[in-house]
Order: structure tokens, then C-alpha cells, then sequence
């Protein structure tokens, strides 16, 4: 009897979807390796693998077969796709046209390492960032340039602005999975992207209310109010703290602060916190580490760089890595608390994950890249093992956020990927 790789779902489903991984038809007790790899869209290689034992029966059941060493450990039914790592060194796992899936390539091999033995079965899976019967809709609307994800149905759906940090450009993958869970979802883009600035030199928070005005327009967008979701640069904080029309927001790894830009907003300009690179460290892997180099909060919550957070009118999650290499998330958002509760407003609800490092996403760890600040390779913190279980249970937590607030047109299912 040949051994056979079962998936289920077959040959294609959502990126935050489970897979269930199975083998059969091997051996009583048949000691084997798995292998995952799957190529990004600019063909660098990201790999896995892990080694087995099969049951009495021949059969191996990653729901109940702990992994007895590899990339990974334990009893792990999805660490095959987690605990990816890229062939090249600091390059991070990113996808950019949600509209063609990722290919991951499955192997099981007989034996262990260091040296596995020939080819038992294979199977190929992918894995999709368009959800069905999610509508993807470009926005050039004024100033603004986005990407508009609509759930299935003829709504009108709740609605969210999606915003990342540093590095500009437009990234579509978190939009394109929340509007699968419900969500109508703005994916923004605002700088470094087609006719937009090249470079973001003060945060102009006018092209910010001019995207959350387009959402409130939008016929298939259900008011009252608009979610807010950022990473690191937290615009969505400064957002929350000036504009109207916002119902809930949630910051990852974000910052309360100006930052290292400036914030206009019609006669109101904050000034940047700034940075010091002296105080860049250099670990002993030759990376830089970055955590100290932003100026201290002189006056704590009254410092002038600090948005004035105690203008939101409504809830704000905060989720935080606790090993986050890029700043002192965890302190920033102990500071928005401060500031808020010494102005009579209620505390934040703050989610702190030991172990987990600054890109807290749906993707596989990314432990060091390329930082557009320094213009070099940084740390970002987190250990694989607590980082991946992080982002599993940060998914859950935002949508049960976002379902509390914002209200939902449709029973929204979390993800266990």
C-alpha cells in the first residue's frame, strides 16, 4: 500500500483557514519527515519541515502527532506553514496581489534527519488571500488611493480602514481576509504609492478624515462610525484622536506618540518625538537593534509629542509584543492609558503577548528585515514557537473587537490557522 497525503480542505482555501494535514498507508510506526515549502511572489524560497512517527495503523494525524524535532516541536497541527523561513536571510514573508494565492508544495519522506530517504507521496495546496465572493474594488476617489474589499451579499456591511506603518506602498492582504469575516474593508495607502508623495515627511491627518469621509459615503458601508486598524506608525491612533465618526480602533504595536513625524491637522501641529541613532545597539548577530533609539517620553502622558488620546470617543484595543525589537510598544500603551484615565476617560483594553515580536500578522515570524528608517537590517523580536500563537489568538481577539463595536450583518467564524 503507497502512502498518501490527505488535505482537507483539498487543493485550495483561505489563507487564515485551517488546513487538516494526514498520511496514510505507511508503515507501522514509519519514522518520516514532512516538508513544506511555498516560493513568494519575487520566487525567494521559504521552507519547513518537521519529522513524525506513524501510528500502529500506518497512519499519521498531525491533529494528534506531536512533531519529534525540525523546525518545530510538539503537538503543532498548523507549524508547517507558521514556521516558514525564507532561504535568504532577513527577507520577509509578504504578499502583495492578493488576487493570485500562494503554492505551498508538501512532501513526506522517509526517515528522519539529518538525512531523510526517497519520496513517499506529495501534495500541492493553495492558499488564497480573496475570499469567495469578496469583491475587490480600486478607490481613486480625491486624494485618495486604496483598495475597497466588499463581503458577499448586497450589505451594508460594517466598516473598516486598514493602515500600515513605515515603508508606504499599498498592502491589501489584511483588507482582503477581514471583508471574508464580514467587514467592508479600506486598504489605504498614503504614501509611496503611484501619484502619492514618495516620501512622508509630516502626517497630513486631512487625507486621512478625506478616506474615512469616502467610507461613510460609500452606499454598501453601514454607519454610524468606521473601525480603524494600524501597525507600528498607529495612524489610526492619531486618527482616533482628531477625527470623527470613529467607532472602535485597534493598534498593533503602535505607538501614542507623533512619532518620527509630525501631525498637521488644520491649525494643530504636533512635533515629532525624534530619534537618537547613537543609540543604535548591534547584537551579536551583527543585526542593529533598534528599541532604544526613539527619544524618552519626557512628562510621561503630558509630553508634547503624545496624541491627545482623551478626544476618542470610543473603545480602543491595544495588542502588544512584549519582545517588540522596534520600540517599546508595551510602555506606549501603558502611557495612552495614563493619559486617558488622568483625563477621567476609560482605560484601553490592552493584550500583552510574551515572546511576540513587532510584526504581529497572519504570516510566518519575521525576526529581522529591512528597516526604512535606519536604512538597515533591524530586529523585530518574537520566538517563533509564542509569536505564532500570538497572531493566531490576536486574530480572534480584533474580530471579536470589531464584531462588539461595529456590529455585524453575518455570524463571523474565527480563524484557528
Amino acid at each position: 500500500m503507497s502512502a498518501t497525503l490527505f488535505l482537507e480542505p483539498a487543493g485550495r482555501c483561505c489563507w487564515d483557514e485551517p488546513v487538516h494535514i494526514a498520511v496514510r498507508g505507511l508503515v507501522p510506526e514509519q519514522q518520516i519527515t514532512l516538508r513544506a515549502s511555498l516560493r513568494d511572489e519575487k520566487a525567494a524560497l521559504f521552507r519547513a519541515h518537521a519529522c513524525y512517527c506513524a501510528d500502529t495503523r500506518g497512519e499519521l494525524d498531525l491533529e494528534r502527532a506531536p512533531a519529534l524535532g525540525g523546525s518545530f516541536a510538539g503537538l503543532e497541527p498548523m507549524e508547517l506553514l507558521w514556521a516558514l523561513e525564507p532561504e535568504k536571510p532577513f527577507w520577509r514573508f509578504l504578499k502583495r496581489d492578493v488576487q493570485i494565492p500562494f503554492v505551498v508544495e508538501l512532501e513526506v519522506l522517509d526517515g528522519h534527519d539529518p538525512d531523510p530517504g526517497r519520496l513517499l507521496c506529495q501534495a500541492r495546496h493553495e492558499r488564497d488571500f480573496l475570499p469567495p465572493g469578496v469583491r475587490r474594488e480600486p478607490v481613486r476617489s480625491g486624494r485618495v488611493c486604496a483598495t475597497l474589499f466588499l463581503p458577499p451579499g448586497p450589505g451594508p456591511f460594517p466598516g473598516i480602514t486598514d493602515i500600515f506603518g513605515i515603508g508606504g506602498g499599498l498592502l491589501e492582504y489584511r483588507a482582503s481576509l477581514l471583508a471574508g469575516h464580514g467587514f467592508a474593508t479600506l486598504a489605504l495607502a498614503y504614501y509611496n504609492f503611484e501619484d502619492l508623495p514618495r516620501n512622508l515627511d509630516i502626517i497630513p491627518l486631512e487625507y486621512f478624515e478625506e478616506a474615512l469621509c469616502y467610507m461613510l459615503q460609500h452606499r454598501r458601508v453601514k454607519g454610524p462610525g468606521i473601525g480603524l486598524l494600524g501597525i507600528s506608525l498607529a495612524i489610526c491612533l492619531k486618527m482616533a484622536s482628531f477625527l470623527k465618526n470613529v467607532s472602535a480602533t485597534v493598534s498593533i504595536n503602535g505607538s501614542g506618540t507623533s512619532g518620527n513625524k509630525g501631525i498637521n491637522y488644520k491649525q494643530i501641529s504636533i512635533p515629532p518625538l525624534y530619534y537618537d541613532p547613537r543609540r543604535i545597539k548591534v547584537a551579536f548577530s551583527g543585526l542593529m537593534d533598534i528599541v532604544d533609539i526613539r527619544n524618552d517620553l519626557v512628562g510621561g502622558y503630558e509630553n508634547l509629542s503624545m496624541n491627545p488620546i482623551e478626544k476618542a470617543q470610543r473603545p480602543i484595543l491595544f495588542i502588544i509584543g512584549q519582545d517588540d525589537h522596534n520600540w517599546r510598544s508595551e510602555l506606549y500603551a501603558q502611557t495612552v492609558s495614563e493619559r486617558l484615565q488622568a483625563h477621567g476617560k476609560e482605560k484601553p483594553q490592552i493584550i500583552c503577548y510574551p515572546g511576540t515580536g513587532h510584526h504581529i500578522e497572519p504570516f510566518p515570524l519575521c525576526p529581522a528585515s529591512f528597516h526604512a528608517l535606519v536604512n538597515k537590517h533591524v530586529m523585530w523580536g518574537g520566538e517563533p514557537r509564542a509569536h505564532s500563537k500570538a497572531q493566531v489568538d490576536a486574530c480572534k481577539q480584533i474580530l471579536a473587537f470589531f464584531c462588539k463595536h461595529l456590529g455585524g450583518t453575518q455570524k463571523i467564524a474565527f480563524p484557528k490557522l
